[in-house]
This record gives structure tokens, sequence and C-alpha cells, in this order.
């Protein structure tokens, strides 16, 4: 005991003695020391505060240290999220590498964060190559940070380009394409035609029709769509790989996966695709019923509002845009409803007993026709029910950090919508499974995303921008092929529904069908 009071007492001594000694030569920088630690203590307390007042992150699985949940995701990621939101609830959070990945997969908490906290969500979170094409995306209708550069890009798309009067306007070069694929099916009649290749191929020449048919024309146009078309293939293959960079952003410099340096390429080829076809020169002469896009798009050009001005960038990447946007979007859908129409035969019956009666079978289809075709219209409302051409949408990245259901979504998180989940839920649509076009015979669902139970197109601000366009390809082109023929599957072939999750949705196994004349002359397929 006296031993240990001995040392202790000691100890005191020592270190009063140091102590007094520090604080004799060194008072100025210990009361700088001692105002730095408030400071930090006060930081501190007031930082753990907040956090314990703030509604906590949504619930999600662990994952592993750095690489997160990335390695346990299965490559169909729309019915993968689907599954984990069943454990984890309807709005879940992901570690995915870097990133905080959110899912959404409710109705009330998608409308929260589009309608609610609207321009909260109107950013994107912007992958690294189109931030490589497009100057980080400021070019970019899809991928553009919301504000002035944004919005006068999508007043031109809706308003101008892919508005009514414009899109009236090239219906001649729209149907051109329709009635030539038309005629190559007539050509094909008993043998088996790959329907997604075939109604892909018809989307692109109709939309590039429409981008330059009237300034290019003969020869040289066929020459610039065969180059066009490989680009647009490459570009799909491309942007459809897993890229590192996304859930490590800070790896992005080194292209370790040489994607960047790929889509670069591409980026090169389709340069000199575009200046090729400016370099034609505007044909403005005999008003607005002999312009293509390229023609109003360059005219929005010359007559633009200096503060906002619409530049060739944007020309070029608005032309991708559409390109991208309305190729692969719509044949895959054609190809889902076909196939939908095949494994119910009288689906297809009787949307071709309504052609039938509408258009007649001593006559083709025009658009004119599609209003007075509703169980048409209501096929495709099903379609995009039961398969959404973009399941998971555009991801969204919110500007700040807000409140949604209860839990705190951080600033710059990775937002998924899952609408293939919203669209098949039990709770909202009776056999959700089920292909029933009678569903939307009521005349309820539209495509505006008003209502969040169906919403294949997005909703608010950041929507798609070419709804207009998409839903006269798609009516237009299954309307013909459907009056035009009857098709069925080739001998011993199975029909397969099952989906392959990729940018756009598309079927795993592709449709190949047969198709028998059902007009009464042969001369209505030339």
């Amino acid at each position: 005991m006296f031993l240990t009071t001995y040392f202790f007492n000691k100890l005191c001594t020592l270190f009063y003695g140091a102590w007094s000694w520090w604080w004799d030569t060194n008072n100025i920088f210990f009361l700088f020391t001692l105002i730095v630690l408030a400071i930090t203590w006060y930081v501190w307390i007031f930082t753990n505060n907040s956090k314990k007042n703030q509604p906590p992150l949504p619930p999600g699985p662990r994952g592993l240290p750095v690489v997160g949940i990335l390695p346990f995701l299965d490559p169909e990621l729309h019915s993968c999220f689907e599954s984990l939101s069943r454990t984890y609830g309807p709005i879940m959070r992901l570690p995915m590498g870097t990133k905080v990945g959110i899912v959404v997969s409710s109705p009330s908490a998608a409308r929260e964060m589009l309608r609610d906290h609207d321009i909260t969500f109107a950013n994107r979170d912007v992958p690294e190559l189109a931030s490589a094409a497009v100057a980080k995306g400021d070019s970019d209708i899809v991928f553009s940070p919301h504000g002035p550069g944004w919005q006068m890009l999508r007043k031109v798309c809706v308003r101008e380009v892919l508005g009514s009067a414009t899109l009236d306007s090239v219906y001649y070069l729209r149907r051109r394409e329709i009635r030539n694929t038309v005629k190559y099916l007539y050509s094909r009649v008993g043998s088996p035609v790959h329907m997604g290749q075939q109604m892909f191929l018809t989307a692109l020449n109709a939309i590039t029709s429409m981008l330059w048919g009237v300034t290019v024309q003969g020869q040289e146009r066929a020459s610039i769509g065969a180059d066009f078309r490989v680009v647009v293939a490459d570009s799909m293959e491309l942007l459809g790989k897993p890229n590192l960079s996304d859930f490590f952003p800070g790896l992005a410099r080194f292209d370790l996966q040489g994607l960047k340096k790929q889509l670069l390429g591409i980026v090169m080829r389709f340069n000199r695709i575009f200046d090729a076809i400016t370099d034609k020169g505007p044909r403005l002469e005999g008003g607005r019923q002999n312009k293509d896009f390229l023609q109003v798009l360059l005219q929005l050009k010359n007559e633009g509002d200096a503060k906002t001005p619409l530049t060739m960038t944007h020309l070029k990447v608005l032309f991708m845009d559409m390109v991208l946007g309305g190729t692969e979007t719509t044949s895959n859908a054609i190809e889902f409803a076909m196939a939908e129409m095949m494994n119910k035969p009288e689906v297809m019956k009787k949307a071709q007993e309504e052609l039938k009666t509408v258009v007649g079978k001593d006559n083709i289809v025009e658009e004119s026709h599609i209003n007075k075709l509703p169980y048409l219209q209501a096929i495709l409302k099903e379609v995009l029910r039961l398969h959404p051409v973009l399941p998971l949408m555009v991801p969204h990245c919110p500007s700040q950090t807000c409140i949604i259901g209860g839990y705190t979504i951080p600033k710059g998180a990775r937002v998924f919508i899952n609408v293939w989940a919203i669209h098949r839920d039990p709770s909202i649509w009776e056999n959700p499974l089920e292909f029933r076009p009678e569903r939307f015979l009521d005349g309820k669902w539209g495509y505006r995303g008003a209502d969040f139970n169906y919403f294949p197109f997005g909703s608010g601000r950041r929507m798609c921008a070419g709804i207009a366009m998409a839903e006269r390809m798609f009516l237009f082109s299954l309307a013909s092929i459907l009056h035009s023929f009857d098709w069925k599957l080739p001998e011993g072939e199975k029909l397969d529904l099952s989906e392959k999750f990729g940018i756009v949705l598309k079927k795993r196994v592709p449709l190949m069908a047969i198709p028998t004349p059902r007009l009464s002359n042969p001369t209505l397929y030339e």
C-alpha cells in the first residue's frame, strides 16, 4: 500500500511538473488547441444530433466491403430487385461499389419522388460512357442536368421535332418504310421470319427516313443508312455491357475495360456520318411539308435563342437519342406483342377482326385508321404493362438529401424505379401475369404518368419525350403486319415468353414466325 501511494504521488508530481512547464511555455498554443477541440466537439455533437433527428436510410442487404452487393446481383436486375424488395420493402437501399443504390417498387413511393419531389429528382445518374460521349451529358436530353439547357432541348423535341405537326408532315416517309416491310414479308411467305430483327430494321429505316429522308436520296441514302445501322448496333452492344466505372467512379480515368476507348471510336464514326448528311445542305423550299427532322432542326438552330442556343453538338446528340430511343424499344415491344398474341390466338383474331371492320381486306392500313382501333391500342398498353421497355427506367439522382416514405434518400444516390414490379403487383392488377388487353378498354389508363399504378414512359418532367412517335410507330407497324398476314410458329417450334434484361427489355429467345397473306389482292402488297 505504501509503495503504491509513493509511486502515485511521484507520478502526480512528474505530471503536474510537466504540465506546469508546458503551460508556462505554450500557453498561446494551448489556448488555440483548446478552441479547436471545442469546435470539433461542438460539430461532432451537432452532426450526431442532426443524424439522430433524421429518419434512417432505407433497409437493405449489407453486402461485402468495397464491392457491396454487386457480386450477388442476378443479371436479370428487374426481377432480382423485385425479389429483394419482398424481403426489404418497397424502398430499398443497395450498396453498389462506392455508389448508394435506391430501389423503389411501390406507386406511393414513386409518386413522392416523381411528383411531390419532382425537381429534387429531376437529374439523372449519368453513366460514365454517356459522360464520355456527350461532354459529361450536357448536350443530351436524356442525361442533361435539369436547367435551361435541358428545358431548351425538351422544348425542341416535344413541340417542334416530335410534335403532331412535324410527325404528320413526315408521315409519307414513315409509311414508305412500313410498306417496304410489308412487301419484304410478302416475299417471305411460308418461310420463318426473325420478327425482332425485321421490326428493328423497320423502325431504324423509318426513323432515319424521318431524320434525313428528304435531305439525302437515292443510293447515297442507302449507303449512309447501312453505315448508320452498324454504328447503332455497335453502340447498343457497347452500352449494354456492365461498366466498373459506374460503380467505382475513381477508376474511370483508367478505363480498365477499354469501353470508353471503344465508344469514342463509335462517336467518331457517327460524326463522319452526320457530317456527310449535313454537308448536303438544307432544302427548305416548298414549305414545311418537304422537310425532314434535320431540316426542322437546322432551321431552329438558325432561329434559336441566344441565351440557350441550339448547337450542332445538340443536333448530333439528338439524332442519336432519337435513333437509340426509338429502334430497339419499338421493335422489342412489337416482338413481345406478336409473341403474346401467338400464345393467345383469340387476342390476335380479335385484333384482326377489328382491322377487317375498320380497314377492310381490300385496303391497306393507314395511320388515319389508328384512332378507330381501340382494341389494338389496348394491346399496346397491355404489352407495355407486362413488358415495359425500360423496366427500371433511366436512373434518377437526387440533387439534395430528402425524405421519401419515412426514409432518408441521400444526395447523389442512384435511384431505380422498378416499374416492371409495379406493373405486375397483384395488389394492383388482377391476374397480373396474364396477357389481357381487355383490362385497358375502359379508357382509364394513359401514358402521361398521372397514375403511378401504370406509367410505362415514366412521369414528371423527365418522362419520355418521344411518346407520340413511339405510339405511332408501334401501332402503325403492328396494324400493318397483323392486317396483311396471318402468323404461325415453325413446325415443332415452342413459344418462349421469357425476358432478358438490358438497356431495353427484350425476348430471351427470338420469335420466329411464318407469314401467310390475308389481303384480297396481291397488288396490295406492292
